[in-house]
C-alpha cells in the first residue's frame, strides 16, 4: 500500500483540498497532518493568533476519505529530539536567509525541521505541496534528494479566488478595502510576465511590477524578484528559460506571498 502526504497547519481551503485531492490520485492512503509549527515563527510573528480550526478542518476532509494526524507539540518534539541541530547545520549551505528567509529569520530551520520530522513519523512515499510557497517548495526538494530520496515531490499549482488572489489561511484577516488592495500581488506578477515577453528586460520589468505594487494603498512591498528555479538565486539580464516570480507584501498587517511561473526569452 501505498502512502501520500499533505503537511498543513490546518485552517484549511480550498486550496488545501485540491492538494489532498492530488494525492488521492497518487496512492491507496492519504495522511493529511495539522500542526502548527511553533519552531518556524518568528518572535513577532502570529503564532498565538494563527487560526487553529481542527473540529470544522476535519468536517472538510472528513468527505474525502483520508487520515487525520493531528500532533501536540511534545510528540513531534519529545524530549531528547535533536534533528534541530543537524538540519541547522545543513540548512546553513541552502538560500534559506533571502526573501521568506531574510523577512524571518529562522523560518526555514523551523520549516525543515519540521517537514522532515514529520515524514519520518509519516514514512510516505509521495508528498505533496503547493506552488505558492515557491521558497518552501525549493528547500523541501533539497532536502528529499539529500534525506528521504524514496520520497517523491509532487507540487500543485496555486488555487486561486475567481479574482485571482491566491488563497491562504491568512486571506481571512484581511477587511474588504484590504482584499481589493491584495490582488495588485497577483496583477502585478501577470503584468510582469506578459512584459517579458516582448523586448522590455527583466530589470525593467521587474522595476515595473514593484512601482505598481508599491502604488497600492494600505500595501507595502517586501520583495518582488525573478529567480532562477534551479537555485533560486535572482536572475540577472542574461537569463534565458523558464523561471519564478515571487511576491510578499504587507496589505494592512496582513503579510501575503504569491508565485508564478514564467519564462525569459
Amino acid at each position: 500500500m501505498t502512502t501520500a502526504f499533505v503537511p498543513t497547519m490546518g485552517a484549511l481551503h480550498e486550496g488545501h483540498l485540491a492538494l489532498v485531492r492530488r494525492a488521492k490520485e497518487l496512492a491507496d492512503r492519504v495522511v493529511v497532518s495539522i500542526f502548527v509549527n511553533p519552531t518556524q515563527f518568528g518572535a513577532n510573528e502570529d503564532f498565538d493568533k494563527y487560526p487553529r480550526t481542527l473540529e470544522s478542518d476535519r468536517a472538510l476532509l472528513a468527505p474525502l476519505g483520508v487520515e487525520v494526524f493531528a500532533p501536540t507539540v511534545d510528540e513531534v518534539y519529545p524530549v531528547g529530539f535533536d534533528l534541530w541541530l543537524s538540519l541547522q547545520g545543513w540548512a546553513s549551505t541552502q538560500p534559506t536567509t533571502t526573501f521568506e528567509g531574510a523577512t524571518r529569520p529562522g523560518h526555514f530551520d523551523g520549516m525543515l525541521t519540521v517537514v522532515a520530522r514529520l515524514f519520518s513519523m509519516v514514512n510516505p512515499d509521495v508528498v505533496v505541496f503547493g506552488q505558492k510557497d515557491a521558497q518552501q517548495v525549493f528547500l523541501v526538494r533539497q532536502l528529499i534528494a539529500q534525506a528521504f530520496p524514496h520520497i517523491r515531490l509532487e507540487v500543485v499549482p496555486t488555487v486561486r479566488e475567481p479574482d485571482g488572489l491566491a488563497m491562504s489561511s491568512r486571506n481571512r484577516y484581511l477587511s474588504a478595502d484590504e482584499r481589493q488592495h491584495a490582488l495588485a500581488l497577483f496583477r502585478a506578477l501577470t503584468n510582469m510576465s506578459l512584459r517579458m515577453m516582448s523586448t522590455t528586460s527583466t530589470a525593467e520589468a521587474i522595476a515595473e511590477a514593484r512601482a505598481f505594487v508599491a502604488a497600492e494603498p494600505e500595501v507595502r512591498l517586501d520583495y518582488l524578484e525573478i529567480v532562477d528555479p534551479a537555485s533560486f538565486t535572482a536572475v540577472d539580464e542574461s537569463f534565458r528559460g523558464p523561471a519564478t516570480a515571487v511576491v510578499a507584501a504587507w496589505v494592512g498587517q496582513t503579510r501575503l506571498i504569491d508565485t508564478i511561473n514564467l519564462v525569459i526569452n
